[in-house]
């Protein structure tokens, strides 16, 4: 009994020592657990996490954003790899996120979140090595510059943002790197910056102090590992198709297929244009190409029928001529320049006169006679023009687009026409409340000319019209029939200021708010409003322009930053001097149209102004609005999203020039290799194409050109910047 007593004694005493040992271990690893968690475990601000190679992500997921830190840290659990390593990596990031400095990843890169995106963020990685096999120049060297300037051009340069769309056109928060390269080996490498762009990307990286971003993991433009095999195209129009013109399904007549507004198809057209059954050859040169073109390349059954009735037009043997006292006009077309100059003195053509728009391309020699003159004529091809007279015009080497004119604004900005002209005119410009002449002194000068033909106009049309002119104060200069041609001109002058619209007794139509950007046109509904003159100096179009030739490097006041303008100038003439002209193995006396794909301030086409050749510069929807500029040079110009088809027949131009248009395109194209089909549409055969950009976009590319057939001619990396020039072949297997 004692010892029992005992033994029931001591257990007592010792249980609650046992207690107290059970408590003391549960806290230590409690203490234990949460040290861990608190060494390993993010912080509560979200982060981009991090790869060391993509080499197991086939294609980019699109629209996909970085993973956030719950995803991130619950992936990392179930997978078990580089727990250790997680502080450091923490760190680093946070780091760098507090610097605002971005992190450009392998084969793609990463671009801030968010619906306007208005931080940007900075590439500090090394520049990508030469690809192996690639031709390299001779004693390129790079211009002696500052290694911070060097870096902040690097890091600007390889920006990638989508743009923000603002009435109608996206306004561009990217900057770019430009460089030149000497082909004969004494020259050197010259990199400068986009000032309109680096100047955005600063202010935004101001505004963006203290705010993180969520960013977007973006694969390669163009997937190197991709294999092409190409169709042509069956579609009704055939070997002259457009895609966002033409109707390519259903059935009707061929008077049908046209459609009356801009309408693209859904998916971009992954399909190679033919050539025309009869055979293509190389076009005429220029300027034997003004008398006469090789038939077969624009033979047209439409067009067939217009020669007959029309004899300044002669189909003689493989030969579509031209003679040059024939032209729709009787008494030919430069008795009808003649009469207008001695109508209204003031226009002088070639001096006061330097960019006209020709409504309708009804005949082509209008423009060909004003060429001469020095004025450079941009003819509009409308939709319902089956005869192709606009292809006609582009195989002459005349400037020429097409585009329907129905509901919708001309994609030019405002105020840029020194004169509008429509000859032989069938337009209703009174109907539907006058937009369409609304829209003409939309893109008019201020004090332009509007010039309207026409040979049998009923009266209660002039009627009509007169009344709409009056009301949106046009005053007319002339209005006289001229005994030769048979046919009644009137020229009309838009007004200069303001000051007359307040003397309308009625104000119909109204004065468009004030709110309403006078230049947005790309898909932007046609207004039956008047847009006010511009009257400040930071507006374009409140002075006449310089006479040609000067006004081409003639910055007016409302141009921002005129040394960066007039360096860009110079930059461009050294490049097309030392370079494009001569080492590019390009036969320039071959060459008449031309295409600057992304033009920025029309520097590449001044450079050119002493060719004879004729650019069309293409301002994306996207980028900084610097068309008006383009035009105030005495240039030609259009805005275009690339993203869609060029509104352009097949063929209609000899040289295609992109200067990192497709770096521009990353994040906005959802088939990007469509830009390259489009491209081999409006390039004709034997035409050539040169390509900047960088090399991990043009290292694939050239396999899509090959793929194409086309020659590739030149290939010049250096860093993470190249140059790929190639050659459309004139024949398909």
């Amino acid at each position: 009994m004692a010892i029992a007593r005992l033994q029931r004694l001591a257990r007592q005493v010792k249980r609650p020592h046992g207690v107290c040992v059970k408590m003391t271990a549960v806290a230590i690893m409690g203490f234990c657990f949460i040290f861990v968690w608190s060494m390993f475990s993010f912080s509560p601000s979200s982060v981009i996490t991090q790869r060391e190679s993509f080499e197991d992500i086939g294609e980019p997921v699109p629209g996909r954003t970085g993973l956030s830190t719950s995803k991130a840290s619950t992936k990392q659990k179930e997978s078990g790899k580089h727990e250790s390593s997680r502080k450091d990596q923490n760190l680093k990031v946070e780091s760098e996120l507090e610097s605002k400095k971005n992190e450009k990843l392998t084969n793609g890169s990463v671009s801030l979140g968010g619906k306007q995106q208005e931080s940007r963020t900075v590439d500090r990685k090394k520049a990508q090595k030469v690809k192996k096999g690639a031709k390299k120049l001779p004693d390129a060297k790079m211009e002696d510059n500052n290694e911070d300037e060097e870096l902040q051009n690097d890091e600007m340069e390889n920006e990638e943002n989508e743009g923000e769309v603002v009435d109608g056109k996206e306004e561009a928060s990217d900057g770019e790197v430009e460089w030149d390269v000497d082909l004969e080996g004494d020259g050197e490498l010259v990199e400068t910056v986009d000032q309109e762009d680096a100047k955005k990307v600063e202010d935004e990286t101001v505004e963006s102090k203290g705010t993180v971003k969520k960013q977007k993991l973006k694969g390669p433009l163009f997937d190197p590992k991709a294999h092409y095999s190409w169709r042509l195209c069956n579609t009704r129009s055939k070997h002259n198709y457009i895609p966002c013109i033409d109707i390519d399904s259903g059935s009707g007549k061929l008077h049908g297929y046209r459609h009356t507004e801009r309408s693209c198809p859904r998916t971009p057209p992954m399909c190679l244009v033919p050539l025309p059954h009869e055979g293509y050859e190389s076009s005429v040169s220029w300027p034997e190409s003004k008398l006469k073109i090789l038939y077969k390349n624009v033979r047209h059954p439409k067009l067939a029928e217009y020669i007959k009735r029309n004899s300044w037009l002669v189909h003689s043997g493989d030969y579509l001529t031209f003679p040059q006292d024939q032209s729709v006009y009787k008494g030919g077309v430069q008795h009808y320049l003649e009469s207008i100059e001695e109508m209204v003195p003031d226009i002088e053509w070639g001096k006061n006169i330097r960019v006209v728009l020709d409504i309708g391309s009804t005949d082509s020699s209008f423009g060909a006679s004003l060429i001469d003159k020095e004025v450079l004529t941009l003819s509009l091809g409308l939709k319902d023009d089956l005869v192709g007279l606009a292809q006609v015009a582009l195989e002459r080497g005349f400037p020429a687009v097409v585009s329907p004119f129905g509901s919708r604004r001309l994609p030019f900005p405002s105020g840029v026409f020194d004169a509008i002209h429509c000859g032989e005119c069938t337009i209703s410009w009174h109907a539907n409340g006058g937009k369409h002449l609304l829209e003409m002194n939309r893109i008019l000068r201020p004090s332009g000319y509007f010039i309207l033909s026409t040979k049998h106009e009923s009266i209660e049309e002039e009627e009509a019209m007169s009344k709409l002119t009056a009301s949106i104060c046009w005053n007319i200069l002339a209005h006289k029939t001229d005994d030769v041609s048979e046919v009644g001109v009137k020229i009309y002058q838009k007004p200069e200021s303001n000051d007359i619209y307040e003397l309308r007794r009625k104000k119909h139509p109204p004065l468009c708010k004030e709110n309403e950007n006078p230049d947005a046109a790309w898909y932007f509904p046609m207004k039956t409003c008047l847009h006010t003159i511009p009257s400040s100096i930071e507006q374009h179009g409140t002075e006449w322009p310089e006479e040609w030739p000067k006004r081409l490097e003639t910055y007016p006041d409302w141009m921002a930053n005129k040394e960066n303008l007039v360096a860009d100038t110079n930059h461009w003439r050294a490049i097309v001097d030392k370079s494009y002209l001569t080492g590019l193995g390009i036969e320039w006396a071959n060459i008449r149209s031309v295409m600057d794909m992304k033009a920025v301030n029309g520097g590449f086409a001044a450079a050119l102004s002493q060719q004879k050749v004729w650019v069309m510069n293409v301002v994306p929807v996207h980028a900084p609005d610097t068309l008006p500029i383009i035009y105030e040079r005495g240039l030609i110009g259009i805005y275009h999203d690339w993203c869609e088809s060029f509104g352009t027949y097949p063929r209609s131009y000899d040289l295609l020039h992109a200067d990192h248009l497709f770096s521009r395109l990353k994040n906005r194209c959802k088939q990007p290799v469509s830009i390259i089909v489009e491209m081999d549409r409006v390039l004709r055969p034997g035409g050539w194409a040169i390509m900047r950009d960088k090399v991990a976009i043009l290292d694939p590319l050239e396999g899509i050109l090959k793929s194409l057939h086309w020659d590739i001619r030149l290939t010049y990396y250096q860093d993470k910047e190249g140059l790929l020039c190639a050659q459309k072949t004139l024949w398909r297997p």
